[in-house]
């Protein structure tokens, strides 16, 4: 497979090296002849007493120099034109490096194509770097080339930039012959069969080295502009140590399962391709509009008195063939080559979900810019190859793994995208079929009984397509698109059909599980309205008169009046407008109405997963997703607490770029979580469920999701934040107000004279109070955590005392007395590390 395609930029971005040409080594100046010797000092240090030295050295210098290029490329060989010509002899490797190409930049990319089970997964980056083939009289050089700074003016900088930039020698070769034209011949096999640390999985691995003796080159392909290499290549493992897999995780560690393992074979995948010879014209990354982009430093610009970071965005070259035309073809469009291996089912939908961009290119100004289309098979052009550097595919990975990226390769100097590649997992149909089934099945029927039909699950398929193209087009996520939508848009069938149910389909807000049954809304994702506006930022051509940075400007301003238009980093902590998996400006209100589905979802759980005479792994395996789905739309409501939202505007466009989230909002969520957290959530404890798949263990997976809101709420970066609020606003919703709001929810039994705490409730009060105690120990000097925390427990251990004699039975009071117990040892260990007091005796306070 094409290992250019797989380096992630997670997805949630990677910043490539970009910088002036390096500075080639100096040639050593030619060195004096050695004055003549005598016919007896030549014996003399060519005799016995001196071990023939001189006669050893001559024949390794015979032995290393260039041979007749018929004795070393026979013609036994198999040669592989292309970029180089491959020559190959066995499990011998020849490259004949045309002398034009010397000199020439090129990237190189590393990963794993495929892997032993329980190692990492099938398209995993090991990086990317450029190199460059340098001839130095008889030998060949393999230099890593530095593009991380630069100067591009006519300035004495400049020079100490190249001063600074030597590009780094990987490996030298020796030439074998010479070709036509004088091309030199080199053996690369050692290059790939010994570990060299540029291009290792060894890290990746945790594995001590690559055994070349258990390692070997499968093939080579050589295409014009690029060369495709597979190594199945054997690391050797670290010893496992008792009870663990050296700190480091594999994936999970194989060696847990079998410690007699030496080591682990994978499938190495290296690309190397030329960039291009006319670099593309760049565009400067503007941090409104989300681009995945490539930096470098610039010595050459001081206009500001301070070094600057430049970083170009990373999209493809598009040219109109009709500049003057408002709409026009592009002289070279975007083909996407769905491979043959997709299975045939899914074909036409993943053609869909390219095509799906087409109107989003329009607003830029071309037509047909980007075209999906069926790959050619064998017999219609026995030429074309997936792993070939000029096309760019949608492949189809065996892969149990439930995932899918689109990953891309970009030049260093320009952003220019060379080549791009979807890869869909195999597994990714029940990742959609999953997701869809808790979000969206209440409002459509064909779903509601598992397998879904292909027809549903297409559409499914298709949606992730278009998803994962957008990053191969430039595009990362946008988590801020979801939040322009209100909860009535999202419910409003001619609103959705229209404007779909995000801005962008970058976003992770996944399916509609905030329309009710009977509302007609639309419950996938498709490209929308932000993905045009960023199109046509990114893309645009502009005449050559015209001022460029202007018209971007321009394009921009948008953002100001429409919010769709808005751009938000990945799911910063504290903004809940820039989230994963959510929908809707309003968290609470989109959760009311998610939580709302929900309960239907686990009302024909067991119908919709069973068959008769099959066991319950599905309805099992649902009950999960489920149970994941409400952990998800209630860590949304969380995030309002202590929120902060960004609106990423200019000086002049807004006094603000922060602004916190309104006290009333923050207090309404703490209620609705103590309301629907906190209280224990009943559709997880049906027991027509729960007596099909388990015997126990209700308890532990709903503390579970409690305690992972609970920790949320009361973790310290959020407690500072509310701090620093608090000081700075009026009115503010203050993190002791918060900590109170949440022990009185957790605690609510004791507004009872008599009360009567069942189980689930008794597990999270004690996961409270150990949250609290562990909370005493901080030492964050800037934190209230600790205080807080401190009130809270003394509050609560006079109440257990209060009414532990008072409870409706014995649990309860027993419960009672250990918490105060838990309460008071936590108190008094702190006590003790703070004052070095003694601590009191037990007994009453």
């Amino acid at each position: 497979m094409k290992a250019l395609t797989r380096t992630f930029l997670i997805l949630f971005c990677i910043a490539t090296l970009v910088a002036a040409g390096p500075v080639l080594a100096q040639e050593e100046p030619d060195k004096p002849e050695p004055p003549e010797k005598s016919e007896k000092s030549e014996k003399e240090e060519n005799g016995k007493e001196n071990g023939e030295k001189p006669d050893r050295d001559k024949k390794k210098k015979d032995k290393d120099a260039p041979k007749p290029y018929d004795e070393v490329i026979t013609e036994e060989m198999t040669s592989d034109p292309g970029l180089f010509i491959v020559h190959r002899d066995k499990d011998n490797y020849f490259y004949e490096i045309p002398v034009s190409e010397l000199g020439t930049d090129m990237i190189w990319v590393s990963q794993l194509a495929e892997t032993q089970a329980g190692f990492s997964w099938a398209g995993m980056p090991l990086g990317n770097r450029v190199v460059r083939w340098e001839q130095r009289g008889d030998k060949v050089l393999l230099r890593d080339v530095n593009y991380d700074i630069r100067a591009d003016v006519d300035d004495p900088i400049k020079l100490a930039v190249k001063a600074t930039s030597v590009s780094p020698i990987i490996q030298i070769f020796p030439v074998k012959a010479y070709g036509k034209d004088k091309a030199p011949v080199i053996d690369v096999t050692k290059l790939f069969t010994t570990d060299r640390s540029e291009f290792s999985a060894s890290e990746t691995l945790d594995a001590k080295g690559l055994d070349s003796k258990r390692s070997f080159i499968e093939q080579v392909k050589s295409f014009p502009t690029n060369i495709e290499t597979e190594v199945v290549a054997t690391y050797k493992l670290t010893k496992p140590k008792p009870g663990g897999d050296n700190g480091r995780q594999r994936f999970p560690s194989a060696t847990r399962r079998d410690p007699s393992q030496s080591g682990v074979t994978v499938l190495l995948h290296h690309s190397m391709v030329k960039l291009p010879e006319e670099p593309m014209k760049p565009r400067v990354f503007d941090d409104r509009v989300g681009f995945f982009s490539h930096g470098f430093t610039d010595f050459g610009d001081d206009s500001a008195h301070e070094l600057k970071r430049v970083r170009y965005i990373a999209r493809f070259r598009l040219e109109k063939k009709k500049p003057k035309k408002k709409l026009s073809e592009p002289k070279t469009p975007i083909i996407w080559y769905v491979s043959r291996e997709v299975p045939a089912k899914w074909q036409q939908y993943v053609i869909q979900g390219i095509n799906d961009w087409q109107p989003a290119f329009e607003s830029a100004g071309f037509k047909n810019a980007i075209i999906g289309q069926l790959a050619p098979s064998r017999q219609e052009d026995p030429d074309w190859d997936a792993e070939d550097a000029r096309y760019t595919t949608v492949r189809w990975l065996p892969s149990a793994v439930p995932n899918a990226f689109g990953p891309h390769i970009s030049d260093p100097r320009t952003g220019e995208i060379l080549e791009a590649d979807v890869r869909m997992f195999h597994n990714i149909m029940k990742l959609v079929r999953d997701w869809y089934f808790v979000q969206a099945s209440p409002s459509d029927p064909r779903a509601q009984k598992l397998p879904m039909p292909d027809d549903l699950i297409g559409e499914l398929i298709r949606f992730v397509v278009a998803h994962e193209v957008g990053h191969s087009l430039g595009f990362p996520h946008n988590m801020k698109a979801s939040s322009s939508y209100s909860v009535e848009q999202l419910r409003d069938p001619e609103f959705t059909a229209k404007m779909g149910t995000a801005p962008s389909i970058m976003d992770y807000a996944r399916f509609n599980y905030v329309a009710q049954p009977g509302d007609g809304a639309s419950l996938t994702p498709a490209v929308g309205v932000y993905d045009h506006f960023a199109a046509e930022w990114g893309y645009r051509e502009f005449p050559e008169d015209a001022d460029e940075k202007a018209e971007l400007e321009k394009i921009v301003a948008r953002q100001k009046d429409d919010p769709m238009l808005l751009f938000g980093n990945p799911n910063p902590l504290e903004d809940p407008t820039q989230q994963t998996e959510d929908l809707g400006g309003d968290a609470v209100a989109a959760t009311r109405m998610g939580l709302k589905n929900l309960e239907r979802v686990a009302g024909y759980l067991v119908e919709a997963t069973s068959k008769p005479g099959e066991d319950y792994d599905l309805l099992d395996n649902m009950h999960n997703a489920l149970l994941g789905q409400w952990r998800r739309e209630m860590g949304h409501v969380a995030n309002v607490v202590g929120g902060v939202q960004q609106i990423n505007l200019r000086y002049g466009d807004a006094d603000r770029r922060y602004f916190p989230i309104d006290a009333a909002r923050q207090k309404d969520a703490v209620v609705f979580l103590i309301e629907n957290v906190f209280n224990t959530p009943e559709m997880f404890l049906s027991s027509d469920i729960l007596g099909r798949i388990e015997a126990t263990g209700a308890a532990d997976r709903v503390l579970m999701a409690q305690r992972s809101i609970l920790r949320s709420l009361l973790a310290s970066h959020r407690i500072k934040r509310m701090g620093e609020i608090a000081e700075g606003s009026e009115p503010a919703y203050s993190a002791a107000e918060m900590i109170h709001d949440v022990t009185d929810g957790i605690w609510s039994e004791m507004a009872d004279s008599n009360p009567d705490i069942d189980l689930y409730r008794r597990n999270l009060q004690r996961a409270h109070v150990d949250l609290l105690a562990g909370m005493l120990e901080s030492k964050d000097p800037a934190s209230d955590l600790p205080a807080l925390a401190r009130g809270e427990l003394t509050r609560l251990h006079a109440d257990c005392a209060k009414y532990a004699s008072a409870a409706a039975n014995e649990t309860t009071t027993r419960h009672l007395d250990d918490v105060a117990a838990r309460i008071r040892m936590a108190l008094d260990k702190i006590k003790v590390l703070t004052t070095g007091a003694t601590p009191p005796a037990r007994g009453g306070r």
